[in-house]
C-alpha cells in the first residue's frame, strides 16, 4: 500500500538525489516514506537505466586536465557522453574533473577490466597461486581468485573507490560515471587517461 508523501519530502529527495519529481514522489511511496530506502531505489533504478544507455554512441564530451599544486603530477582524461548539450552540463564536467583529480592520486593503469591485457592477468594469477602454496589445496584457487579481484581493484579505474572518500562516500569510479549517465539522461563513457608524473618512465 502506497503512503502519501508530502511536497517538502519530495523536494529534500529531489535536492539529494537530483531525480525527477514524479521518480522522488513515486520512490517514496513505495518505499512507505522512508527516506533512506527511497535514496537506495533511485539509485538503483538510475544504474538500470543507465545500463540500457551504454548501448548508444558516445561521440561528443570534454578533455579535463588536472595538474596537482606541486606540479609534479598531471593527468588528461577524456569522458564522452552523446551531446554537446551535456558536454557543457556541470554535472557531467564536475564527474570529468572528479576522475582527472582521482587519475592523478590513485595512478591506475587501465579504464576498464576489458583493457587488461591476457598476459598481465595470467602473470598475476601465477603469482597468487604461488603464494596460496603453503594453504590448503582445496582453497588455494578461490585464495588465488580473491587477489585477483583486489588486484582489479588496485589497478582498473572503474573498479577504484575515488580518493575523495569524504565526497563520494567510498563510491567507485563506475558508480559515480552511472550516477552521472543518469543524471545527464545519457551515455557517459571514460574514454583513456594519461597521467604524467615527473621523474617516472
Amino acid at each position: 500500500m502506497s503512503v502519501s508523501v508530502s511536497a517538502g519530502d519530495v523536494k529534500a529527495l529531489r535536492d539529494r538525489t537530483q531525480a525527477g519529481m514524479m521518480d522522488c514522489k513515486r520512490a517514496l511511496e513505495e518505499s512507505g516514506g522512508d527516506f533512506d530506502a527511497a535514496v537506495e531505489l533511485l539509485r538503483v533504478r538510475g544504474q538500470a537505466q543507465a545500463a540500457k544507455r551504454s548501448g548508444r554512441t558516445a561521440s561528443e564530451g570534454v578533455v579535463q586536465s588536472y595538474i596537482h599544486a606541486t606540479g609534479k603530477v598531471g593527468v588528461l582524461v577524456e569522458v564522452n557522453c552523446e551531446t554537446d548539450f551535456v558536454a557543457r552540463n556541470d554535472d557531467f564536467r564536475d564527474f570529468a574533473r572528479d576522475v582527472a583529480l582521482h587519475v592523478a592520486a590513485a595512478a591506475p593503469m587501465y579504464v576498464s577490466e576489458d583493457e587488461v591485457p591476457e598476459e598481465a592477468r595470467e602473470a598475476e594469477m601465477r603469482i597468487f597461486i604461488e603464494q596460496a602454496q603453503d594453504k590448503p589445496e582445496d582453497v588455494r584457487p578461490r585464495i588465488a581468485e580473491g587477489r585477483m579481484r583486489k588486484w582489479l581493484e588496485e589497478v582498473v579505474l572503474l573498479n577504484q573507490a575515488h580518493v575523495n572518500a569524504d565526497k563520494h562516500a567510498g563510491q567507485t569510479i563506475e558508480e559515480l560515471r552511472a550516477e552521472t549517465a543518469a543524471r545527464t539522461g545519457e551515455n557517459v563513457v571514460v574514454r583513456r587517461f594519461a597521467r604524467f608524473a615527473v621523474g617516472e618512465e
